[in-house]
């Protein structure tokens, strides 16, 4: 899953509106902000597969300390806690650390059985991403859902405010179409590297966000 993390991310400005954009994109998407590090430092490994999937054709062999339950909930704890040592608001550092969490519980819907619950397993997964088109529709509609949501709940302070969050929904959205339509990535170098790259998107949403008021 992808966009569906980040409409996980815009829906929960709902519950905590002085939260930055950023920072909820930053936990919404923290399993998949790490795990391109440990890809390119040699401490998970994923194998290009064609057809492990109909969606993906990466087969994620070996993620314990970025996917396994185990450490999410480690994850959870320490983002969250970092969180309120810095903001001091107990309601909202735990929305951060649900956020973490989240991502693992959407990933569990569409991954076939390769998400570990400790890090050595057992495995699970409901495997949606073998019903392609029940997989875009329920991932759109999440990222759509939150949309919406945040839009109505924050308005522009300035063009910025406007553009800088509306360009960055259409890359995401254009994102993710590349994804399910590109062919495989030539090596996994490449994925760990294009991976990084997520990032960006975390500063843009602060950016963006920085730029608008809750109304």
């Amino acid at each position: 899953m992808f966009i569906g993390h980040y409409g996980v991310g815009l829906a929960a400005k709902k519950p905590a509106k002085p939260v930055s954009l950023g920072t909820l994109f930053l936990a919404a998407q923290w399993l998949d902000l790490i795990w391109p590090i440990f890809i390119l430092l040699g401490i998970e490994h994923v194998v290009i597969d064609p057809g492990n999937t109909k969606i993906t054709p990466l087969e994620f062999t070996d993620y314990p300390y970025s996917h396994s339950l185990l450490f999410v909930l480690i994850w959870s704890i320490l983002l969250g806690g970092i969180y309120f040592t810095i903001k001091k608001n107990k309601k909202n550092a735990l929305i951060v650390g649900l956020l973490v969490l989240s991502h693992w519980v959407l990933d569990l819907i569409v991954h076939i059985p390769d998400l570990p619950i400790m890090p050595s397993g057992p495995y699970v997964g409901f495997g949606l991403w073998n019903l392609p088109i029940i997989a875009v529709i329920i991932e759109a509609a999440i990222f759509a859902a939150g949309v919406i949501l945040y839009v109505s709940l924050t308005s522009p302070k300035d063009k910025i405010g406007n553009y800088g969050f509306w360009s960055l929904m259409i890359f995401l959205a254009v994102v993710h179409i590349v994804n399910l339509t590109s062919p495989p990535p030539p090596d996994v170098k490449a994925i760990g590297w294009a991976g990084l790259g997520m990032w960006l998107l975390v500063l843009w949403a602060y950016w963006a966000d920085s730029h608008r008021i809750a109304k």
